[in-house]
């Protein structure tokens, strides 16, 4: 019942494959592969028939028929939806020059013809489902119960989907938040990555807002609902998602764009070659239909049709090996477009980790000295600062003993006694509230912060007549994934004009985290909606956007980028189903790679089909001429069709800088 209040799932997804959107593919009964499997085994048996047994002729017609059927069976119902619709496209040319090569007795080039075309269209096509598997793990976020609080005190768990607006419900330590709403009541950090993608928890106290899907880290909360299930920033996020995966306008092919003008050219000049000679000069209609047939035969582009499909293979195969999964040819071209770009902040530029950036004394004690105080208290913590510098005083190989006597202060930090003395760690207000924070380390204080660091202030507690003061300050940030700055170097060395980075942190710390790594603009502050609009935003202005990110958060946003990158080995699952791109290695610098191969795959298939065009071209004039039969039309296609196989295998090289 709470799944269904959640149930945003959106229609399926087109294959970016398909031709005619009315008759995709899968309308036969039969899957794809098999079919296309069926077509290319029987043209095989027909042309080892053909070459070997030539007195067996009846047996290879037949496994060029069966051929035929079998590819015909993807390629037919896509002519006819295109016929319905009044549109001249690929896939009308090849049933028609299918349909003449049989009548005029090439069954060969028949069965060859549609078993290239249909394993081009399925190697367009695997891509497909993404948006559904993406919507089933984000499901997975929401808890389908909550605990609500009735009027009388007691306590009752019931599915999210029948929480009423205003109603409280208890979040305890550990658990994840069913619903968006307010804190009434309570104070506790809750790790809000899931949907803000913020990098560290966030203190929550009375009258702040809590988002359905994040995680209450330490302490109880008393939240009043504001939001419905359906309603909730996560359902939202679900919305987001499918929306974006069913308006966002496939990327159109090389072949197709060019099809809209190639295919209706072949079939004017194939009626003319029918119906002028000899309407006009009393020519006879047999000779000339025949030749009409044979100009839409000689005119049915095999290299023309493989030169997409072997050279993104190769491309896809060259990105493969170099730890960079990419769901299908169309995102392939499309990276090779690509202008800008927008990423995602924690997990991608930074490690998504808090580390010990800084250790600042101010009482007289060495930095050892306040990193082992400060480990001895946060050793009974689990809070991610905390835990920071327990590490750090770790790997640095200083000793300590756990404090006595720990209290944990919910919303400030913790107060624990070591070697007989009381102390103190925690944030800002905490110093505050013991009143020993002295001018002078609000300086230093103001200064750590316009860093965007977070900070942990070490402090003696005032008692029997000791004042207390301030120990030291330790600065803890997520700091920058090692490969960052050449990474970016690369990028914008690839031919990507503007970098911008979105993150759900606040702008301080976003713009710091921006200067470091080199990034062209940051925007902080984002939610997974305003995610979207800044990516819309950029797709208006440089049309070819690509997109960065590993969390829940940055679904939506990598959905609508023109190409989505997802950091494969952390990202979310969700972020890795709804991404076109994966990099499994987790490895900025691939993302210029894949953009050099991007643009290198448009390249050569550019080039190949300005090739097979000119053998096309050449052998069509020598055919009116007399002098080039079907045979030659046939040898020079084939011909074409190795030169471009071998001309795009040149992909699997190495990847050179632009």
């Amino acid at each position: 019942m709470a799944h269904h209040e959640h149930d945003h799932t959106p229609p399926p997804v087109k294959k970016s494959g398909c031709t005619s959107c009315e008759h995709c593919h899968e309308d036969s009964s039969l899957p794809q592969g098999t079919l296309v499997a069926a077509a290319g085994a029987f043209t095989g048996v027909g042309l080892l028939v053909d070459w070997l047994f030539p007195h067996l002729e009846l047996f290879g017609t037949i496994a060029f028929a069966a051929a035929t059927v079998a590819g015909g069976l993807l390629v037919f119902p896509a002519a006819w939806g295109a016929l319905k619709v009044r549109r001249l496209d690929i896939n009308v040319l090849m049933a028609v020059a299918v349909v003449g090569a049989w009548l005029i007795g090439e069954g060969a080039e028949a069965a060859s013809v549609v078993f290239l075309f249909s394993l081009s269209e399925l190697l367009e096509s695997w891509a497909s489902g993404r948006a559904r598997q993406a919507v089933d793990s984000l499901l997975k976020l929401s808890p389908p119960t909550a605990i609500v609080r009735n009027s009388d005190g007691s306590e009752q768990e019931i599915p999210v989907g029948e929480v009423a607006v205003d109603r409280e419900i208890l979040i305890r330590s550990g658990s994840r938040i069913p619903l968006d709403g307010q804190v009434v009541s309570g104070n506790s950090a809750v790790n809000q990555a899931p949907i803000t993608g913020e990098s560290v928890p966030v203190e929550k106290k009375s009258g702040d807002p809590v988002y359905a899907g994040t995680v209450n880290a330490e302490g109880s909360l008393v939240v009043r609902v504001t939001k419905p299930a359906s309603e909730s920033t996560l359902a939202r996020i679900i919305q987001l998602v499918g929306e974006a995966e069913e308006n966002k306008p496939p990327t159109q092919r090389f072949i197709d764009r060019f099809a809209r003008i190639y295919t209706p050219a072949v079939f004017a000049i194939a009626i003319l070659v029918a119906l002028v000679p000899p309407l006009l000069f009393g020519e006879p209609w047999l000779f000339w239909i025949y030749r009409s047939l044979v100009l839409l035969v000689i005119s049915c582009p095999c290299a023309l049709v493989i030169a997409t499909p072997v050279s993104i293979v190769s491309g896809l195969t060259a990105l493969a090996r170099r730890g960079v999964l990419v769901k299908g040819g169309v995102h392939l071209e499309e990276v090779g477009k690509l202008r800008a770009l927008a990423v995602d902040k924690t997990g991608t530029i930074t490690q998504g980790k808090p580390q010990v950036v800084g250790i600042m004394p101010l009482g007289g004690l060495s930095e050892e000295e306040v990193l082992r105080t400060a480990a001895a208290i946060n050793t009974h913590s689990e809070h991610p600062l905390a835990l920071a510098i327990v590490e750090a005083a770790r790997s640095k190989g200083i000793s300590f003993e756990p404090a006595g006597d720990y209290v944990s202060v919910t919303g400030q930090g913790a107060r624990a006694t070591v070697e007989g003395h009381p102390y103190f760690i925690g944030n800002h207000r905490m110093a505050h509230e013991t009143g020993i924070c002295t001018p002078e380390v609000e300086a230093v204080l103001a200064t750590v912060e316009a860093k965007g660091q977070s900070l942990a202030i070490l402090g003696h507690l005032p008692h029997e007549g000791c004042a207390g003061r301030i120990l030291g300050i330790v600065a803890i940030a997520d700091t920058l994934r090692p490969e960052v700055v050449e990474a970016l170097r690369l990028i914008h060395a690839a031919g990507i004009e503007k970098v911008v980075m979105l993150s759900g942190d606040n702008q301080r710390t976003a713009s710091a985290i921006a200067k470091l790594a080199g990034i062209d603009e940051a925007i902080g502050d984002l939610m997974p909606d305003q995610k979207v609009g800044h990516v819309r935003e950029l797709v208006s202005r440089y049309a070819h956007v690509g997109m960065i990110g590993d969390g829940v958060n940055d679904a939506p946003a990598l959905a609508v980028a023109g190409v989505g990158f997802a950091m494969g080995a952390i990202g979310s699952d969700t972020a890795i189903e709804t991404a076109d791109i994966a990099l499994m290695k987790d490895d900025l610098t691939r993302v210029a790679e894949t953009v050099l191969v991007g643009r290198r795959t448009l390249r050569i298939i550019r080039f190949n089909v300005a090739f097979a065009l000119g053998i096309k071209a050449v052998v069509l004039v020598l055919a009116f001429m007399g002098v080039a039969g079907l045979w030659l039309a046939i040898l020079a296609d084939t011909g074409a069709t190795l030169l471009v196989i071998l001309n795009s295998l040149r992909l699997l090289g190495r990847v050179n800088s632009e």
